[in-house]
């Protein structure tokens, strides 16, 4: 195919920044440009019959590529262009992944561990509950859904309920050690056995499933070997989980029986239960279990045990399924796990893109329009308008500055919407995240959807 020739439109402010990502873009998506800097500040107030006007495309261009903010029927600017008009990405730091270059690699998204996903105390929950709570689960990422028991006694609902989650379409393991719950269960389809040790691993060759074997001590991991000599010698499949315990209660001693456990049974399959650190740890469970799944990884540990019942892990599961992609990734490639999963930073963010003071102040210099323009940088909120600058750490305050030049544009709504978009700059600046007027703040995966909110405002026909 002939190599395009595409005609980029923007504004006078965005203009540096798009040349210098065309110019490491363009070669690697092998495509030539050309760029039309219209006579106005803000590219995001350019309209399609506006653009229509004064575009002017160089002999030779393929296609058109407008702004994202650029918003309603295109057909004006291509009758104009002769050639096809798209909208671009709103950020122009996402023409890489527009154009199918993101940092990610094709083969990116790969990955050997498998994440069991726990539903915690099952007996005192009702059969609608624990499927909804399944179907949950599953779409995160789960590969298996795991009845959890309680150790109170005899449960007489395992049967009936693997029944029912195999009858949903799902794989199904059961965590007890009583053969009592643990035999219905495995009759109605359980594929695995959380866990055995010598109290129950007779009854387990009885079984005909795959089993998690753990120590009877977890310290020096006695009574491990003979549980794993007796079940292999009965040609019992097996995983070997050597449990890892709490922060204060034998965290390093507990990874390190990973190690020789692994040293022990090198070719083992194995199983590692990340939420006694998520669950049972004052932080973020993101990147504990992004490290926990890395040694996972390193170590050939194929399985990981997940919960997400405390507040601050409950998207535990959907961590686990990025974690494991790109601990892979880092590790069959031998390369950093950084800039690859975006997904998985979700407190800050890359480092945030400033404006710089001076560009700040020409904008309100050469603006002609009374639209506030909200920017979060230099640890201030700033409103930026036609011969307007205001700044400060507070919030508050901008909108007080801005009071007392008695502003003829200020009704209730747009009052309440500079609150809600000063809101989210402030969040920004506490979080060094990157802020961009009416778009989510980004949160990684769990950034959700924002319809933007700008308020409705006339051509940009009085621009120079």
């Amino acid at each position: 195919m002939p190599r395009q020739q595409i005609h980029f439109v923007t504004g006078r402010l965005a203009e540096p920044a798009l040349r210098e990502v065309l110019a490491e873009l363009a070669p690697r998506a092998d495509f030539g440009f050309t760029l039309d800097v219209l006579g106005i500040t803000v590219a995001a107030l350019m309209t399609p019959d506006w653009i229509a006007a004064r575009i002017r495309v160089p002999e030779g261009t393929t296609r058109v590529l407008v702004p994202g903010y650029c918003e309603g029927d295109l057909s004006p600017i291509a009758a104009a262009a002769k050639v096809p008009v798209e909208r671009g990405p709103r950020d122009l730091r996402r023409l890489p992944e527009f154009f199918g270059h993101a940092p990610a690699p094709a083969d990116y998204g790969a990955h050997d561990i498998q994440i069991i996903a726990e539903i915690n105390h099952c007996p005192r929950l009702s059969l609608a509950e624990i499927l909804a709570e399944a179907k949950s689960l599953a779409a995160a990422g789960a590969d298996l859904i795991d009845v959890g028991c309680d150790p109170r006694g005899p449960w007489s609902g395992s049967g009936e309920t693997v029944r029912a989650l195999r009858d949903a379409g799902h794989r199904v393991s059961i965590d007890s050690l009583d053969p009592r719950e643990i035999e219905p269960a495995v009759r109605a389809g359980a594929e695995l056995v959380l866990s055995v040790n010598s109290t129950n691993r007779g009854a387990a060759l009885d079984w005909g499933c795959e089993v998690v074997v753990v120590p009877d001590v977890f310290e020096g991991l006695v009574g491990l070997e003979e549980t794993v000599a007796a079940l292999a010698d009965a040609g019992v499949r097996l995983r070997i989980d050597p449990v890892l315990e709490p922060i204060g209660l034998g965290f390093a001693a507990s990874l390190a029986r990973y190690f020789e456990v692994r040293r022990r049974f090198p070719d083992a399959e194995m199983l590692m239960g990340v939420a006694n650190l998520t669950e049972l740890t004052d932080v973020d469970s993101a990147g504990v279990n992004v490290l926990l799944l890395a040694l996972c990884e390193e170590l050939g540990i194929r399985s990981v045990l997940t919960t997400q019942v405390i507040n601050w892990a409950r998207s535990s599961v959907r961590e686990c399924d990025l974690a494991r992609r790109l601990v892979f990734h880092a590790v069959r490639h031998r390369t950093l796990p950084k800039h690859v999963e975006p997904g998985l930073v979700m407190l800050r963010g890359p480092e945030p893109v400033r404006q710089g003071e001076e560009m700040l102040e020409r904008l309100a210099a050469e603006i002609r329009d009374h639209n506030y323009r909200i920017f979060a940088e230099d640890e201030r909120v700033h409103i930026v308008s036609a011969g307007l600058h205001l700044a400060d750490a507070d919030p508050f305050v901008v909108f007080e500055q801005l009071l007392a030049k008695r502003p003829r544009n200020l009704d209730a709504a747009h009052a309440f919407y500079l609150g809600y978009e000063m809101a989210k700059a402030a969040t920004a600046l506490t979080l060094s995240k990157d802020y961009r007027q009416d778009e989510a703040l980004d949160w990684g995966f769990l950034t959700g959807p924002e319809r933007s909110h700008r308020l409705k405002r006339g051509p940009p026909a009085n621009e120079p």
